[in-house]
Parts: structure tokens; C-alpha cells; sequence
């Protein structure tokens, strides 16, 4: 899949590059450049994948808390770094804070670490997470990070390991002189996604015709951006030269509604025989989360393309077309279904 974010002959080094986010960049820039995918396989979304032979792609398995394999896999040519690598998902940070804290920290501190002996590195692209607003995060701009959380719930250390991280990137950008960006993105789901996310376990119930589980009453509200919108804005922030030092919320606030709804739509959508049933989460959400993205408009030109329906349709194609392959023994297929091409 070719591109046009100028960056062909490029040798891309994306951490957390199995995930489902890393895949989704390799799949639209393999093509034309080079790219190092460094990642531990926690959550394999290149498993039975075409895409792990592509011969522009070389996968190295490494933990980004190792610094002496992360050095060495990051080789002198690399020009861009991606850094998705991270602990994330209520249930494991809950359950980990302590790790979490760890990888996504120190983590950062040596992927950053490691990129500034790089001789030719162009960009280094940070993920942060909207959770850095803390529970209500209504038409958030990038300069109002006022988290109000509570210490001892371990459900904050993600947001306040990521906060972290992009203390890190900017101060990197200050005091070395690096060209780093922050991208905080705003639920992002889609074709390939593994491990956790409400419409991956959504839309996965729902093809089977079993209940789609909601915590609580489901009033949480979201607003939700289809990966290749999400894609595009970090492709976005890694080329554009008015991006360095700067933050910025990528999402689709276009797509706002409530998980309960979410859930309705999806099993009207997949025409699924599915009920719902609620749950009590036992810990506190995020109430509200929805982006302002007037600086990446302005600044990099984005501006989401993918509405929810749509997206939402594309993404029970692909998971019917997964599940098929997986029956026959058959790879999975990596281009994600495109209903309105």
C-alpha cells in the first residue's frame, strides 16, 4: 500500500510494532521503506498475518525494558522511531500497576535514550493516551491537562505513566535538541485489534450471537476513531515540520455516543441476535472523552474521514473474514475491508 506522507526510503523503527496500531503503520508504509518492528509479542496482532513476510518488514522480538537489545536492534540507519510500546487495558494496569508504571516510565526513558545516538533520526513520535485528562475530558485541547485522579487506584497509573512520557519527549526535544511529537489518541478501534478494547470484545461476541457484556449502565460516552483516520494523523505528525515539540489529540469527535449504544449499534450493524447484559466494573471509568482536534486541523492538515457506521461495518467484515480463516486453518488477512472504496 503506497503512501504520500513523503517519507519512502524511510527506515522506520516502530516499539509495540505487533500490536494493532504498529501493524496498521507498517501495513500502509512497508511498501516503500524499511521497517523494524521491536516488539515483546504480548499482544501478537501479526500472528497468522501475511504481513510478517512482507520483505521490507524484519520483526524483532525485545523488550523495551531491555535498553542493551533495544540499542542494538535500533540500527544507525533508522530515520524514525514510533513509539506505541506500552502496558495499557484497564484490566491489566488494575491488576499490574506496578509494571505499568515500570514500561511505560523507564520504558520511555530508554527507547528516547536509545534514539538520541541515532545519526540520522528525523522524528520521534511518542503515544501518549486521552486518559491523561482524567475523567471528563469534554472538547479537550491539547493545553488543558488537568487530570483530577485518585492516589492508590491503581485504574490511574496508566494515565499518570503516559502524562509521564510526554514530560519525557518534551524535555528530550528541550535539553537534546530531538525532533520528538506527541500523539494522544482517542479510542481507536478496527480491523486486527487484539488484547483489549470495547468494540474488539463487542464485535467479536457479537458475530457469535452471544451477549455483549457492558460494565455498569453503559452511560460511559466516547467518541471513537476508525485506525487508519488515527494512522493518518500520526503519519501526519511524523512528517510535518510545525509538529516538533508539540502535542496533539487525534480522534473523530464526530463519533460520540455511549458504550450502551454502542453496543445497540453494533448488534444492529452485525445483525446479531446478541442481548446485552451489564456488569459492575468495580473500579472508576472515564465518564467522558472527547477530543478538540482544531490543532491538528490547523497545524497537520488532518481531519477524520472514517464515520462510526462505517467503520463499525468494516470492522465486523474483517473479524467474519478472521474467524472463517481461522476455522480453515488459513492466514489471516491483513488489508482490512474496505466497503465504500
Amino acid at each position: 500500500m503506497a503512501n504520500n506522507y513523503g517519507i519512502e526510503g524511510s527506515h522506520l523503527f516502530i516499539t509495540g510494532g505487533a500490536g494493532f496500531i504498529g501493524t496498521t503503520l507498517a501495513l500502509m508504509l512497508a511498501d516503500d521503506n524499511t521497517i523494524t518492528l521491536y516488539d515483546n509479542l504480548h499482544n501478537n496482532a501479526l500472528e497468522h498475518s501475511p504481513l510478517r513476510e512482507h520483505p521490507n518488514i524484519t520483526l524483532v522480538q525485545g523488550d523495551i525494558l531491555d535498553p542493551q537489545a533495544l540499542e542494538k536492534a535500533m540500527t544507525d540507519d533508522v530515520t524514525h522511531v514510533i513509539h506505541c510500546a506500552a502496558i495499557a487495558g484497564v484490566d491489566t494496569v488494575v491488576n499490574a500497576p506496578l509494571k505499568t508504571l515500570q514500561v511505560n516510565i523507564q520504558g520511555t526513558f530508554n527507547v528516547f535514550n536509545a534514539a538520541s545516538k541515532l545519526k540520522n533520526l528525523q522524528r520521534i513520535v511518542d503515544f501518549s493516551t486521552s486518559e491523561v485528562f482524567g475523567q471528563h475530558a469534554y472538547n479537550v485541547s491539547e493545553f488543558e491537562i488537568s487530570p483530577t485522579v485518585t492516589i492508590g487506584e491503581g485504574r490511574w497509573t496508566y494515565a499518570i505513566s503516559k502524562l509521564t512520557g510526554e514530560f519525557i519527549t518534551h524535555c528530550y526535544h528541550v535539553q537534546h535538541d530531538m525532533p520528538t511529537v506527541t500523539v494522544r489518541p482517542f479510542n481507536i478501534y478496527g480491523p486486527n485489534q487484539v488484547g483489549v478494547g470495547a468494540i474488539h470484545n463487542f464485535v467479536t461476541r457479537a458475530i457469535k450471537n452471544e451477549d455483549l457484556i457492558i460494565h455498569d449502565e453503559g452511560s460511559q460516552i466516547r467518541a471513537w476513531c476508525y485506525v487508519d483516520d488515527f494512522v493518518d494523523g500520526v503519519l501526519r505528525a511524523t512528517v510535518a515540520p510545525e509538529a516538533v515539540g508539540r502535542s496533539f489529540n487525534i480522534g473523530n469527535p464526530r463519533s460520540t455516543l455511549t458504550t450502551y449504544n454502542l453496543a445497540e449499534l453494533i448488534i444492529r450493524i452485525a445483525e446479531s441476535s446478541s442481548g446485552t447484559t451489564f456488569k459492575e466494573m468495580g473500579f472508576s471509568d472515564v465518564a467522558l472523552r472527547i477530543p478538540n482536534i482544531q490543532t491538528a486541523r490547523e497545524v497537520l492538515g488532518y481531519e477524520p474521514k472514517v464515520e462510526l457506521e462505517e467503520g463499525l461495518a468494516r470492522t465486523i467484515a474483517w473479524y467474519r473474514i478472521k474467524l472463517a480463516a481461522q476455522a480453515e486453518g488459513k492466514p489471516v488477512p491483513t488489508t482490512p475491508v474496505a466497503l465504500n472504496a
